[in-house]
């Protein structure tokens, strides 16, 4: 099992940033892809960005390609999110998830976090 507990959610301005974090504990966090997702009120959870067990691939939507940026430090069993010029379209709860494996489908995900609200004001 692995335990996943998001931070790093807040208000900001369009344009502005915010960096998302996302500790594990419990089993070996270094042997696992991580990924983050999003979900708006009354939308499906969508993928943002992925990241391989060793840190060596990412992998970004087309909506976050350039302003967002992933990285890990397993050392610390942590996933960071880098959000920059953010948009009022970015508004959702943001969860981390891991699995063996990078995938940009959240059901194949078998660890979430419970989430971190971003809310971008326009």
């Amino acid at each position: 099992q692995v335990q996943l507990v998001e931070s790093g959610g807040g208000l900001v301005q369009a344009g502005g940033s915010l960096r998302l974090s996302c500790v594990a504990s419990g089993r070996t966090f270094s042997a696992y892809a991580v990924a983050w997702f999003r979900q708006a009120p009354g939308k499906a959870r969508e993928f943002v960005s992925a990241m391989t067990w060793s840190g060596y691939y990412t992998y970004y939507d087309d909506s976050v390609k350039g302003r967002f940026t992933i990285s890990r430090d397993n050392a610390k069993d942590t996933v960071y999110l880098q959000m920059d010029n953010l948009k009022p379209e970015d508004t959702a709860v943001y969860f981390c998830a891991a699995r063996f494996g990078v995938e940009s489908d959240p059901a194949k995900y078998d660890y979430w976090g419970p989430g971190t609200q971003v809310t971008v004001s326009s």
